[in-house]
Parts: structure tokens; sequence; C-alpha cells
């Protein structure tokens, strides 16, 4: 392929790769106009030095391309998915409700993500988190009230754009109100306009209204707006987005593998669709290869040329992009030791004890094994323990008698075996304590609970200050 149609059909798409190193084909579609890259944990695995390296490669291959990830703080990120984020996540700064330290954190993670050579951050989300049983958002929000979650994603993206890296809000209209997954299926925010305009939109006109580069697209259905497609994929939707809330800046698709874009039309299909309804940059997914950069380029291309996607809507899509251009890299003093120790004091304020702890020492530490979060990832988490189990019958098999527990979880209100397995600790009688890193459901426990909000260093430097306190000498 050839020409200035070909080279438009590629500006448009985030692709990503495997491993620690630019594949050679990747390269040459970087040269030829590919939009640019995401980042994904595979790809920072080799360490700060590597990944330096790496998009220094990837800048001589391709001077405009944009360079992101998925670094949100707390529970998801990608440059420190080995150790856990240096940060606190979304719902422990909700918590803390000091807008100065989610700005400073947003800042220090532009800082860090500026030094490392990339220039999109695929963050702050903005849902508003009021379905406790949302299995995808939970602990990346701020909160259920919109006016929080729409002060703390302003701050957020407010520090992270000063430190010269594009910001993302995400995931409009708004993920919040979901039981289901859409990496999985096809969520449905059952909402009327008022209630969506007075709660799911609030953060993104708050983005919109703070300069926020980007928004970042959902793969949800909303039929009060439009009852068959799904944002990604909806003029009407999208035109709320510019025509509503007047954003002007860049539409990044959220990953077009997921299943509510593409389960039953393809990727490249999904891609057509998306630049139709007014999206400019095209995120493919993680792990992509080369021939499906070129598949989506040859369906971009037929859709222009036989009429279905006028040329002058994926020209438009391609000069948002300039949007996107890195932003100033001027050297910042190294403040590294200042937002540890601020982060590990919004970490205590943003941990909260239901109940009387009991005395811990020589406490037996387990870790409750459920699905882990996709966005999130099959990541460390919590402290070390002593055992990792899955709940059922005879889970807690071969712990000792004679030791306290701490039973550490994740969202255990949306796991029923869970409960069953707590409800046996207590029946025990023994002292124990759950720790729960995920988003603090509704808890009939007969255990003391802690709850820190999300996972992250300071989070776990937190819990640790606070079980020592009981005896602990771990």
């Amino acid at each position: 392929m050839s020409g200035d149609l070909d080279r438009l059909a590629l500006r448009v798409q985030l692709s990503a790769f495997s491993g620690t190193t630019l594949p050679a084909d990747l390269a040459e579609l970087l040269a030829d106009g590919l939009g640019g890259l995401c980042l994904f944990g595979s790809n920072t695995a080799d360490g700060p030095a590597a990944l330096r390296a790496l998009t220094h490669t990837i800048r001589d291959a391709g001077p405009r391309a944009v360079i992101a990830i998925d670094e949100e703080g707390g529970d998801v990120t990608r440059v420190h998915a080995r150790q856990g984020s240096p940060v606190l996540g979304a719902a422990a700064l909700g918590a803390v409700d000091d807008l100065s330290l989610t700005r400073e954190t947003g800042n220090a993670i532009g800082a860090e993500l500026a030094g490392l050579g990339i220039t999109l951050a695929l963050g702050p989300v903005a849902d508003v988190n009021t379905n406790p049983a949302n299995p995808v958002i939970g602990t990346r929000s701020f909160g259920s009230d919109p006016s929080l979650v729409a002060a703390h994603a302003a701050a957020w993206l407010i520090g992270l754009q000063e430190a010269g890296v594009a910001a993302c809000a995400k995931h409009f209209p708004g993920h919040g109100d979901t039981d289901l997954d859409s990496h999985l299926a096809m969520p449905v925010v059952g909402v009327d306009t008022a209630t969506l305009a007075a709660r799911e939109l609030v953060p993104f006109a708050a983005a919109s209204d703070a300069g926020v580069a980007a928004v970042m697209t959902s793969h949800i259905v909303v039929p009060a707006v439009d009852p068959e497609l799904p944002a990604t994929l909806s003029p009407k939707v999208l035109s709320v987005l510019r025509e509503q809330l007047g954003f002007d800046g860049v539409i990044v698709t959220d990953a077009l593998d997921m299943a509510g874009a593409s389960r039953d039309r393809g990727i490249p299909e999904a891609a057509v669709l998306a630049l139709m309804a007014g999206a400019d940059l095209l995120c493919l997914g993680a792990d992509k290869d080369v021939a499906l950069v070129r598949e989506v380029q040859a369906a971009i291309v037929a859709a222009v040329q036989s009429g279905r996607l006028p040329e002058q809507r994926l020209t438009e899509a391609a000069d948002h992009l300039a949007g996107l251009e890195p932003y100033d890299r001027a050297a910042r003093q190294d403040r590294r030791d200042q937002v540890a120790l601020a982060q590990l004091v919004g970490a205590r304020a943003a941990v909260t004890v239901e109940g009387e702890l009991p005395r811990l020492g020589r406490a037996w530490v387990v870790a409750v094994d459920t699905e882990a979060n996709i966005a999130v990832g099959d990541v460390p988490w919590g402290l070390p323990a002593d055992r990792a189990l899955t709940p059922g019958p005879g889970a807690l098999a071969g712990a000792p008698a004679d030791r306290p527990l701490v039973v550490q979880v994740r969202d255990a209100h949306r796991h029923p075996a869970v409960g069953a397995l707590l409800a046996e600790v207590a029946d025990a009688g023994r002292p124990a304590v759950v720790i729960e890193w995920g988003w603090p459901g509704e808890y009939a426990g007969r255990l003391p609970r802690v709850c820190t909000r999300g996972d992250s260093r300071p989070g776990r430097a937190a819990v640790t200050e606070l079980l020592m306190e009981t005896g602990w000498d771990r």
C-alpha cells in the first residue's frame, strides 16, 4: 500500500506488541506512519533503563508516534507491575479527599512517565462507581459521588499534564453503573438522560473544562442515547461529548479487541465504525501483530473508497492527533522523597478500621485468590502471604490452629465463597482480621475489617504499620 490515504489509515491506529524490544516489522510500520503504540506490562518488564531505551527506539522509528500506557496509580500500573505502584490509586485519593494530594499524585506519575519517554497516560478514570458489583472499575474510581469524582479527576489530570504528559479521561460516557465487564460482554447503563447528565457526565465535563488532552470511549450501551450501538461506535453518544460537553481534544477508543466492541463484527469493522462515529485514535489492544494493523488499514481505506467513511472524517481524526504531540520535557527537580512521604501520609488517612483489632502476634497471613480485574491484571497485591488459597471447603486446612489469622481479600462482597470462608473463620473463634484491598462493599461479617481502597506500596506500608500496633511481628 502507498499514498496519503494509506498513511492516514495508519496514523489513526494505536497498536501494541509483546516483549521489551521493538520488532523490526513494527518499526517499519512506524516509519510508514503508524499513529503510536500502547505499552503493557510485558514491555516494561526489564526495568526503567530498558524502557527508556525502548521508547527512544520507538521515537527514532516514528518521531510523531504516540507512546501510551495505562498508568493510573494504585491497582493499575504497567511501569511497576511487578512491585506495585509507588502512589495511591483513585479510590484511596477520593477517600482522603485532598485535592492537592491528588494533583501531586498525577504530577508524580507524569514526571516519571515523561522521564521514560511516554507521551500519553490512559488516565484518569472519570467513572462514578455507583454499582458496588462493578467488576472492572471499583477502586480505579475516585468514588460514587459525581462531584467528588469530577474534582479529583480534574486535579489528577492537571497535575499529570503539568509534568509534560497528555492525560486521557476514561471511560466515556461512564462505566461506573455496570455489573458486567466490557472486556467480556456488552454492559448496559439503563438510566435516563437526566440521570446521565447529573451523574455520569459530570466528571467528563470537568475533565474537558480542565483541558484534558484526550477522552477514552467505553464499549457500553446507553439506551437513552443510542439503544443499538456501544458508545465507541455510536455517533449519537460521541456527539454528546463533542456538542454537549464541548470537548475538542482527541477521542481515543478503548481496546477494540474487547468483546463489547468487536465480538460480532471483528476488529477491522469496529475500527471503521469507530471512525465513522467520531473517534480519532483506535486502540487495538495488547499483543497485536503487524498483520492486524494492515487489516485495519485496508478496511479503513476500503471504507473511504466506497464512500462509507468520508475522507474528511479520516483527515480530521489524523489532524486531531497533533494534540498528543510531546509536551514540554524540561528537566524537573527530583522530588521522589517528598512524594513518597506524602503518599504514605495519604495512605494512612485512606485506611479505615471497622471493629476492634485483636492482638495479632505471630499471625498467619493468607491471600484469598479470586478472579483478577482484567484491567488490573495478574499482578502481586497485598502483604506477602504465608499461603494463597482458593475459597471453598477445606481452604483453611493446614492453617496453624494456635495462631491468629490475617485474611486478605479483594472485593469480598462480590464473591459469596469468600463470604462463606470469612464466616468459617469467625465460627472458629480465633483472633482474626480481614484486610479488604478492593472496593469496600457492604460487609456484614463478624470479623474486624481493614479497608485500604486499593493496592499500592504506600497502602501496604500503612497496613503494615497498623498491624504492627497489634503486636504483629512479621
